[in-house]
């Protein structure tokens, strides 16, 4: 057999070329520029989900606009909650899509001509998802905070971690190139010019190198956001379909027109909520779902943040405040649950800064721009091809951090390839199979008599995470598992799922100043 000659490449917990890791941080006047980038990357998803759900709830720009205020106000204050008493890990907590089979589910109910006007009808909406969103809130907190989600990443595995924080990116592959296809003569150019810009020309332009590798994603978002201004005031969209005007244009949104200048989200602003025991169970599915797109993107930002693997029982308490966040967000008026941001983990490997700081920061942008809504506005109308090109990117991004797991572990194991093979792919698979059949009403392929029940499971087999952490929890711990401790990396991974473990657990996942002395061991 042939020796190679080529070096191997030894297993590194840590990555190579970060430049600011979790407790490191930049510059004041850096951190609040890449502050403000954080801000930029999940105002995508954000407008993303406004769009989807509120025209048809019945509600016009300015109803849109007054949620996106709402989403962007408890996005800050999720945030900050997760980055000072959760995980800790530099993650923004966005709106989860998790969530929009059950909200279609409740359109549905109110779509019936029962209301006298479009207003009322959508008032009543979110009055419902109020109420649902208030009640499976307890779903995150009773098995984050009672230990049941730490219990499960106990049996974890980097065989296991692989597929599922790889999966939490390639599973949202509609936000990347058919998102992009809407628009392609401004969401092509976007992806060019950050890949030329950040990755090439920052090598040839030795003087701004840092400014491109930092801040490419800033200035090229603005000069495609410009392209598409003069496009748009041209008259280049005059004679085009209607989907095309709504993807292309930079005044199709109406949101500037239709924001207040000042207002604050408030509890209760649509009314009191209304609790349907059919809406609320609908919306149970949901939130497991969103706790284990969570779960990945948390495994995932330790690695781009050059901390050591989250241990089960920081897992655990995340998911549990998680559900706090959900509380208050069917407490303000939220249209949706809120998870960990794929795309703001991709952007801390895009810009090398994996900085804790640099994320709380980024908090007060959100705040900002939810209450002083004409600000927020303004930016809200980028279209939404040009955030398409970005998480083409980002998105890719996380999905190699998720490979990078195997290092861990014997790559030449034909029973490891078999249980992340098997597992990236039929996850992968069912989850295409219930989001294509799914309609724009919101059926899924079950449609049974049960429609709560339906909403369950039509919602969490159309995702492809949760699907990957059943199909590669049962495979990996079943498939002679006693006999290939070894290969499944357990000794390296093993000291870092337990409370002390490893040292740099306290390091890295600790509360700030004495905060862990006042909480019971049992809920940290």
């Amino acid at each position: 057999m042939a020796t190679s000659m080529g070096r191997p490449w030894p297993p590194a917990e840590q990555l190579h070329h970060l430049q600011y890791c979790i407790h490191s941080n930049p510059s004041w006047h850096e951190t609040v520029v890449l502050a403000f980038q954080h801000y930029i990357v999940m105002l995508g998803t954000t407008v993303l989900i406004a769009n989807t759900l509120v025209t048809p709830m019945g509600g016009d720009a300015e109803d849109k606009a007054r949620v996106i205020q709402t989403i962007l106000f408890m996005s800050g204050i999720n945030t900050l909650l997760q980055t000072l008493i959760g995980t800790r890990l530099p993650t923004v907590m966005g709106v989860s899509f998790a969530y929009v089979l059950p909200v279609l589910s409740i359109i549905r109910d109110y779509n019936d001509g029962q209301f006298p006007s479009e207003k009322q009808r959508f008032r009543h909406t979110m009055r419902t998802v109020q109420g649902s969103l208030i009640i499976s809130s307890f779903v995150n907190i009773i098995i984050g905070y009672g230990q049941a989600w730490g219990n499960l990443i106990r049996i974890f595995s980097p065989i296991i971690v692989v597929p599922v924080v790889t999966l939490t990116s390639l599973g949202l592959f509609l936000r990347g190139f058919p998102l992009l296809a809407n628009c392609v003569e401004i969401g092509l150019p976007m992806l060019i010019l950050l890949i030329v810009s950040q990755q090439y020309l920052r090598h040839l332009l030795k003087r701004i190198q840092m400014i491109l590798e930092r801040y490419a994603l800033l200035v090229c978002l603005a000069l495609i956001w410009a392209f598409a201004a003069i496009l748009t005031v041209s008259g280049a969209y005059n004679n085009v379909s209607v989907a095309t005007k709504l993807s292309c244009r930079t005044d199709r949104s109406f949101l500037m027109s239709a924001a207040p200048w000042i207002s604050i989200p408030y509890p209760f602003q649509w009314g009191t909520p209304i609790f349907r025991a059919s809406h609320v169970f609908g919306m149970f599915g949901a939130a497991i779902v969103a706790s284990a797109e969570s779960t990945g993107v948390f495994f995932a930002a330790s690695r781009l943040a050059g901390a050591t693997a989250p241990p089960a029982h920081v897992v655990s308490r995340s998911v549990g405040l998680q559900g706090v966040g959900v509380l208050l967000e069917g407490i303000f008026g939220s249209i949706s649950g809120n998870t960990a941001s794929v795309e703001n983990v991709g952007l801390l490997g895009l810009t090398r800064i994996g900085s804790r700081r640099v994320v709380q920061i980024s908090t007060g942008f959100m705040i900002f721009f939810a209450i002083f809504g004409k600000f927020g506005a303004f930016f809200a109308s980028i279209p939404l091809p040009i955030f398409a090109g970005v998480y083409c990117i980002l998105l890719g991004i996380v999905a190699a951090v998720g490979i990078s797991f195997i290092q861990f572990t014997d790559t030449n194991s034909m029973r490891n390839m078999y249980v992340i093979g098997v597992s990236l792919f039929l996850s992968l698979s069912i989850a295409q199979y219930f989001i294509s059949n799914t309609t724009r009403a919101g059926y899924g392929p079950v449609r049974t008599a049960g429609g709560w029940f339906n909403d369950i499971l039509n919602t969490i087999f159309a995702s492809a995470p949760f699907v990957a952490i059943i199909l590669a929890t049962v495979l990996d711990n079943t498939l002679e598992a006693r006999h290939a401790i070894d290969e499944r990396g357990i000794p390296w991974w093993k000291p870092f799922q337990r409370r002390n473990g490893d040292s740099r657990n306290e390091e890295f996942y600790s509360f700030p100043l004495r905060v862990g002395e006042y909480i019971p061991t049992r809920f940290l």
